[in-house]
Protein backbone atom coordinates (compact mmCIF):
# COMPACT_ATOMS: atom_id res chain seq x y z
CA UNK A 1 0.00 0.00 0.00
CA UNK A 2 1.32 3.47 -0.94
CA UNK A 3 -0.50 6.34 0.72
CA UNK A 4 0.01 10.09 0.91
CA UNK A 5 -1.71 11.11 4.16
CA UNK A 6 -0.05 14.55 4.36
CA UNK A 7 -1.04 15.63 0.86
CA UNK A 8 -4.51 16.93 -0.01
CA UNK A 9 -5.17 14.91 -3.13
CA UNK A 10 -8.02 13.35 -5.04
CA UNK A 11 -8.43 10.59 -7.64
CA UNK A 12 -10.72 11.49 -10.55
CA UNK A 13 -12.25 8.73 -12.67
CA UNK A 14 -14.51 9.65 -15.61
CA UNK A 15 -16.82 6.75 -16.38
CA UNK A 16 -19.35 5.82 -19.02
CA UNK A 17 -21.03 2.41 -18.77
CA UNK A 18 -18.15 0.96 -16.73
CA UNK A 19 -20.22 -1.01 -14.21
CA UNK A 20 -18.15 -4.15 -14.83
CA UNK A 21 -14.90 -2.57 -13.62
CA UNK A 22 -15.59 0.62 -11.68
CA UNK A 23 -15.94 -0.97 -8.23
CA UNK A 24 -12.51 -2.60 -8.38
CA UNK A 25 -10.86 0.55 -9.78
CA UNK A 26 -12.31 2.68 -6.98
CA UNK A 27 -11.20 0.28 -4.26
CA UNK A 28 -7.68 -0.13 -5.67
CA UNK A 29 -7.06 3.60 -6.18
CA UNK A 30 -8.36 4.50 -2.72
CA UNK A 31 -6.12 1.84 -1.18
CA UNK A 32 -3.08 3.03 -3.15
CA UNK A 33 -3.44 6.72 -2.25
CA UNK A 34 -5.60 7.06 0.85
CA UNK A 35 -7.40 9.88 -0.98
CA UNK A 36 -11.07 10.47 -1.79
CA UNK A 37 -12.08 9.01 -5.13
CA UNK A 38 -14.49 10.98 -7.28
CA UNK A 39 -16.23 9.13 -10.10
CA UNK A 40 -17.71 11.46 -12.70
CA UNK A 41 -20.49 9.50 -14.34
CA UNK A 42 -20.91 10.69 -17.91
CA UNK A 43 -24.55 9.73 -18.37
CA UNK A 44 -24.08 5.96 -18.01
CA UNK A 45 -26.97 3.67 -18.89
CA UNK A 46 -25.80 0.79 -16.70
CA UNK A 47 -25.14 0.43 -12.95
CA UNK A 48 -21.90 2.41 -12.91
CA UNK A 49 -23.20 4.93 -10.35
CA UNK A 50 -24.44 2.27 -7.93
CA UNK A 51 -21.27 0.20 -8.13
CA UNK A 52 -19.01 3.22 -7.70
CA UNK A 53 -20.93 4.40 -4.65
CA UNK A 54 -20.96 0.90 -3.15
CA UNK A 55 -17.16 0.78 -3.49
CA UNK A 56 -16.84 3.99 -1.49
CA UNK A 57 -16.47 6.64 -4.19
CA UNK A 58 -18.03 10.03 -4.24
CA UNK A 59 -20.10 10.17 -7.41
CA UNK A 60 -20.82 13.19 -9.58
CA UNK A 61 -23.64 12.13 -11.95
CA UNK A 62 -23.82 14.29 -15.07
CA UNK A 63 -27.27 14.80 -16.52
CA UNK A 64 -26.08 14.04 -20.03
CA UNK A 65 -23.12 12.55 -21.86
CA UNK A 66 -20.59 15.33 -22.48
CA UNK A 67 -17.48 13.30 -23.28
CA UNK A 68 -14.44 12.27 -21.31
CA UNK A 69 -12.76 15.68 -21.18
CA UNK A 70 -15.97 17.44 -20.08
CA UNK A 71 -16.33 14.87 -17.31
CA UNK A 72 -12.71 15.30 -16.22
CA UNK A 73 -13.06 19.09 -16.13
CA UNK A 74 -16.20 18.81 -14.02
CA UNK A 75 -14.22 16.64 -11.61
CA UNK A 76 -11.33 19.12 -11.57
CA UNK A 77 -13.66 21.93 -10.57
CA UNK A 78 -15.05 19.81 -7.75
CA UNK A 79 -11.52 18.94 -6.62
CA UNK A 80 -10.54 22.62 -6.50
CA UNK A 81 -13.62 23.47 -4.47
CA UNK A 82 -12.70 20.67 -2.07
CA UNK A 83 -9.22 22.14 -1.60
CA UNK A 84 -7.24 19.47 -3.46
CA UNK A 85 -3.60 20.35 -4.08
CA UNK A 86 -2.93 17.42 -6.41
CA UNK A 87 -5.20 15.35 -8.60
CA UNK A 88 -4.59 12.15 -10.52
CA UNK A 89 -6.86 11.03 -13.34
CA UNK A 90 -7.31 7.46 -14.50
CA UNK A 91 -9.63 5.52 -16.77
CA UNK A 92 -12.47 3.36 -15.47
CA UNK A 93 -11.94 0.48 -17.89
CA UNK A 94 -9.14 -1.26 -16.02
CA UNK A 95 -6.20 -0.21 -18.22
CA UNK A 96 -4.46 1.93 -15.61
CA UNK A 97 -2.82 0.30 -12.60
CA UNK A 98 -3.47 1.81 -9.18
CA UNK A 99 -0.12 0.43 -8.06
CA UNK A 100 1.53 2.95 -10.39
CA UNK A 101 -0.26 6.04 -9.07
CA UNK A 102 2.74 6.82 -6.89
CA UNK A 103 4.81 7.28 -10.06
CA UNK A 104 2.54 10.19 -10.97
CA UNK A 105 2.37 11.65 -7.46
CA UNK A 106 5.99 11.58 -6.28
CA UNK A 107 7.54 13.96 -8.88
CA UNK A 108 4.82 16.56 -8.24
CA UNK A 109 5.12 16.21 -4.48
CA UNK A 110 8.90 16.62 -4.79
CA UNK A 111 8.48 19.80 -6.84
CA UNK A 112 10.06 18.31 -9.97
CA UNK A 113 6.98 18.71 -12.19
CA UNK A 114 3.59 20.40 -12.42
CA UNK A 115 2.12 17.71 -14.66
CA UNK A 116 2.96 14.02 -14.89
CA UNK A 117 1.90 11.67 -17.68
CA UNK A 118 1.84 7.90 -17.37
CA UNK A 119 3.24 6.62 -20.68
CA UNK A 120 2.95 3.17 -22.20
CA UNK A 121 3.80 3.53 -25.87
CA UNK A 122 3.72 -0.23 -26.42
CA UNK A 123 -0.08 -0.23 -26.27
CA UNK A 124 -0.36 1.90 -29.41
CA UNK A 125 -1.18 0.59 -32.87
CA UNK A 126 0.90 1.58 -35.89
CA UNK A 127 -1.81 4.05 -36.93
CA UNK A 128 -1.86 5.70 -33.52
CA UNK A 129 1.94 5.94 -33.45
CA UNK A 130 1.86 7.64 -36.84
CA UNK A 131 -0.77 10.11 -35.65
CA UNK A 132 1.31 10.88 -32.55
CA UNK A 133 4.38 11.51 -34.71
CA UNK A 134 2.46 13.96 -36.89
CA UNK A 135 1.01 15.82 -33.91
CA UNK A 136 4.40 16.04 -32.19
CA UNK A 137 5.89 17.53 -35.35
CA UNK A 138 3.12 20.12 -35.64
CA UNK A 139 2.98 21.14 -31.98
CA UNK A 140 6.53 20.61 -30.80
CA UNK A 141 5.22 18.75 -27.77
CA UNK A 142 7.96 16.41 -26.59
CA UNK A 143 5.58 13.84 -25.14
CA UNK A 144 5.67 10.25 -26.34
CA UNK A 145 2.22 9.07 -25.18
CA UNK A 146 -0.01 11.96 -26.20
CA UNK A 147 -3.37 10.35 -25.47
CA UNK A 148 -2.73 8.87 -22.03
CA UNK A 149 -5.46 9.78 -19.54
CA UNK A 150 -3.28 8.54 -16.67
CA UNK A 151 -2.03 11.89 -15.40
CA UNK A 152 -1.19 13.94 -12.35
CA UNK A 153 -1.80 17.69 -11.98
CA UNK A 154 -0.76 20.15 -9.28
CA UNK A 155 -2.97 23.04 -8.21
CA UNK A 156 -1.49 25.46 -10.74
CA UNK A 157 -2.39 23.06 -13.54
CA UNK A 158 -5.84 22.46 -12.07
CA UNK A 159 -6.67 26.17 -12.10
CA UNK A 160 -5.79 26.36 -15.79
CA UNK A 161 -7.80 23.25 -16.65
CA UNK A 162 -10.85 24.57 -14.79
CA UNK A 163 -10.84 27.76 -16.85
CA UNK A 164 -13.30 28.70 -19.61
CA UNK A 165 -10.53 28.31 -22.20
CA UNK A 166 -10.18 24.64 -21.27
CA UNK A 167 -13.95 24.17 -21.62
CA UNK A 168 -13.57 24.80 -25.36
CA UNK A 169 -11.52 21.60 -25.79
CA UNK A 170 -13.06 18.40 -27.11
CA UNK A 171 -10.51 15.87 -25.87
CA UNK A 172 -8.28 15.48 -22.85
CA UNK A 173 -5.01 14.91 -24.71
CA UNK A 174 -3.18 17.30 -27.04
CA UNK A 175 -5.30 20.40 -26.46
CA UNK A 176 -4.88 20.05 -22.72
CA UNK A 177 -1.12 19.67 -23.03
CA UNK A 178 -0.88 22.68 -25.34
CA UNK A 179 -2.84 24.81 -22.89
CA UNK A 180 -0.58 23.78 -20.03
CA UNK A 181 2.56 24.33 -22.12
CA UNK A 182 1.32 27.85 -22.91
CA UNK A 183 1.35 28.53 -19.16
CA UNK A 184 4.98 27.33 -18.94
CA UNK A 185 4.16 24.40 -16.70
CA UNK A 186 6.66 21.57 -16.41
CA UNK A 187 5.82 18.12 -17.80
CA UNK A 188 7.33 14.86 -16.69
CA UNK A 189 6.53 11.64 -18.57
CA UNK A 190 6.92 8.48 -16.50
CA UNK A 191 6.83 4.91 -17.76
CA UNK A 192 3.96 2.77 -16.51
CA UNK A 193 2.44 -0.55 -17.40
CA UNK A 194 -1.11 -0.77 -18.67
CA UNK A 195 -3.52 -3.69 -18.88
CA UNK A 196 -5.54 -4.46 -21.99
CA UNK A 197 -9.03 -2.95 -21.81
CA UNK A 198 -11.23 -5.37 -19.84
CA UNK A 199 -14.59 -3.93 -20.87
CA UNK A 200 -16.19 -1.33 -23.10
CA UNK A 201 -14.48 0.40 -25.99
CA UNK A 202 -12.52 3.55 -26.69
CA UNK A 203 -14.70 6.61 -27.15
CA UNK A 204 -12.22 7.96 -29.69
CA UNK A 205 -11.00 4.88 -31.55
CA UNK A 206 -14.17 2.75 -31.53
CA UNK A 207 -15.10 3.48 -35.16
CA UNK A 208 -13.54 5.02 -38.23
CA UNK A 209 -16.05 7.90 -38.06
CA UNK A 210 -14.95 8.77 -34.53
CA UNK A 211 -11.30 8.45 -35.49
CA UNK A 212 -11.85 10.79 -38.46
CA UNK A 213 -13.56 13.34 -36.24
CA UNK A 214 -10.78 13.14 -33.66
CA UNK A 215 -8.08 13.64 -36.28
CA UNK A 216 -9.93 16.54 -37.91
CA UNK A 217 -10.60 18.37 -34.64
CA UNK A 218 -7.06 17.85 -33.37
CA UNK A 219 -5.44 18.93 -36.65
CA UNK A 220 -7.51 22.13 -36.72
CA UNK A 221 -6.47 22.85 -33.14
CA UNK A 222 -2.80 22.22 -33.91
CA UNK A 223 -2.78 24.25 -37.12
CA UNK A 224 -4.59 27.18 -35.48
CA UNK A 225 -1.94 27.27 -32.77
CA UNK A 226 0.81 27.04 -35.42
CA UNK A 227 -0.67 29.98 -37.33
CA UNK A 228 -1.04 31.98 -34.13
CA UNK A 229 2.42 31.58 -32.68
CA UNK A 230 4.49 29.32 -34.91
CA UNK A 231 6.02 25.97 -33.91
CA UNK A 232 6.15 25.28 -30.21
CA UNK A 233 9.55 25.70 -28.59
CA UNK A 234 10.50 22.73 -26.45
CA UNK A 235 11.50 24.78 -23.44
CA UNK A 236 11.26 21.89 -21.00
CA UNK A 237 11.93 18.41 -22.25
CA UNK A 238 9.94 15.75 -20.40
CA UNK A 239 11.91 12.84 -19.06
CA UNK A 240 11.04 9.32 -18.12
CA UNK A 241 11.72 7.55 -14.87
Amino acid sequence: MTQFPNLAGMVLIPAYNEGATIGRIVEESAWATGWPVLVIDDGSLDDTVARAAAAGARVLPLVMNIGSWGAVQAGIRCALEAGAELVVTMDADGQHLADHLYRLVEPIRAGDADVTIGAHVGRASAARLLAWRIFRAITGLGVEDLTSGFRGYNRAALRILASPDATLLDYQDIGVLMLLREADLRFLEVEVEMRPRTSGQSRVFSSWLRVARYLAVTLVLCVSKWEHSGPWVRNAQPRRT
